[in-house]
């Protein structure tokens, strides 16, 4: 028969059909009859469960990356009063092995005050056939302790294998591309460090293990190549280790969106690297150019070939008049183009392209075509109000680094990788966007300035998420 000892209340209580009460055995108040013959206090003077556990213990927690320390050498990320926190608290208490664990919860404590309270409810068997039940609370006191990822980078030199992830490219929207996609995939979370350097970023890693679970990232989001090197720093001849520093660089497709190529065929990663090739006109090469007209050509109209593969659902084509910005009221060169951009021109647009007939091409694949073919322009994007369209832009990104100083052709280059963003819904896909508290998002199409500016829907838009901590008050 088993007797509970319930610790809130002080008492014991018999199984259903109890005999009738005896006398306590040490201060004789009259009891239901069990195996140890006397009343709860008397038995829990004679009698402590809990002897064992510690009352209390010593948690550390490091103040740089926020994470405790889970022994003997693992730190983990742990929210105040979350079940992975109150399962490290349990495994530091070592005598609760010899006693039953019925509930563990959190008793609050003022989240400054590095203190950490559970309370517990045991249940352990005494003498013969008598369970006894008691609540206690355990306090924990959080101590600082750097850990060992943050030491090392506190220290000269700190790492073991670096990263440098490089593209010889004309601009750096693919990095900052890149930039967003291991910010939402969060594959920078075992890095040391991150420095912005030219042409690209260098990451830290304390591990090889780190390094190339980084380097496995950048090979399935974007076409790299990967080449790695290791560097002897130390030899101990006495226990024949050795102390190296490993290296993988990374070089990205020198080709950006945007970018003009020659091809004859569509081009895999490997293919790429075993026979490069460049672009034949790049962004900065683009002109503006004005819409005289626009003809959407019918689906009856079109030409097709065999192998031509799917059509694009996106974009409209259709025949385009247009004049260079630039000759706009001197003199009347109309260019006919077939363009893809049917479905957004309208005249009086402007629109972004290459003019070929002036573009100084040093192609070999360029000069084999047919010139009869090559058209004069080719049309990429519509172009609109960029200073309207900054203004109106109620949305931000996050960075790897806050702070880094760019430069204004930077900061012009970001600012385009934005307006991508805008006109693609695709592209957008794997990057975070989060709302900007300090614009205000328009209910409605009339307290926009040009409703025809592509835009970021507030469904798109995530909350950001700050932590303020407010200073606390004389009592």
């Amino acid at each position: 028969m088993e007797y509970i000892n319930n610790a809130t209340n002080g008492t014991i209580s018999s199984a259903p059909g109890a005999l009738n009460k005896i006398l306590c055995c040490e201060c004789g108040v009259p009891i239901e009859p069990n195996a140890s013959n006397m009343c709860v206090p008397c038995l829990r003077s004679h009698v402590d469960i809990t002897e064992n556990i510690p009352k209390q213990a010593v948690i550390f927690f490091c103040r740089n990356c926020e994470r405790y320390l889970n022994p003997p050498n693992e730190w983990v990320q742990c929210s105040l009063e979350s079940k992975e926190l109150l399962s490290l608290c349990l495994k530091r208490l070592q005598g609760l092995r010899q006693v039953k664990l019925v509930d563990a919860g959190f008793v609050w404590t003022e989240p400054h005050s590095k203190r950490i309270k559970v309370k517990l409810t045991v249940h352990g068997e005494v003498m013969s056939d008598v369970v006894l039940q008691q609540v206690f609370v355990v306090e924990f006191t959080v101590n600082n302790q750097m850990c060992d990822d943050c030491h090392r980078t506190e220290a000269k030199d700190f790492w073991r294998c670096m990263v440098t992830v490089r593209q010889k490219a004309v601009n750096r929207k693919t990095l900052f591309y890149l930039e967003q996609m291991i910010l939402k995939h969060k594959a920078h979370e075992n890095t040391l460090g991150i420095k912005p350097n030219t042409g690209g970023l260098d990451f830290f890693y304390a591990t090889d293990a780190h390094a190339r679970k980084m380097v496995d990232f950048l090979q399935a989001v974007l076409p790299v190549k990967v080449t790695n090197s290791k560097k002897l720093i130390s030899h101990d001849i006495h226990s024949n280790s050795y102390n190296y520093k490993y290296s993988y660089a990374v070089d990205i497709v020198p080709v950006s969106k945007g970018s003009l190529v020659c091809l004859m065929a569509e081009v895999q990663n490997m293919a790429f690297w075993k026979t490069p090739f460049e672009a034949i006109c790049n962004p900065k090469q683009m002109i503006e150019f004005v819409v005289m007209d626009v003809e959407i050509i019918r689906e009856s109209e079109r030409k097709t070939f065999p192998g031509q593969g799917p059509l694009s659902h996106r974009h409209s084509l259709a025949d385009v008049w247009v004049v260079k910005a630039s000759e706009l009221g001197i003199n009347d060169n109309t260019i006919h183009v077939k363009s893809h951009l049917g479905n957004l021109l309208k005249p009086g647009d402007s629109v972004l392209g290459y003019d070929l007939r002036e573009a100084n091409i040093n192609n070999a694949d360029f000069e084999k075509l047919n010139a009869e073919v090559v058209p004069d322009v080719l049309l990429i994007k519509k172009s609109y109000d960029k200073t309207v369209r900054k203004q109106s832009r109620n949305w931000k990104l996050k960075h790897l680094n806050e702070d880094v100083v760019v430069d204004t052709d930077i900061e012009n280059e970001y600012n385009e990788f934005l307006e991508d963003l805008e006109e693609d819904p695709e592209l957008r896909q794997n990057v975070n966007i989060f709302k900007d508290k300090n614009k205000q998002i328009p209910v409605d199409t009339n307290d926009m300035d040009d409703p025809s500016i592509p835009r970021i829907t507030l469904e798109e838009m995530l909350d950001d998420l700050v932590l303020e901590d407010e200073e606390m008050g004389e009592v």
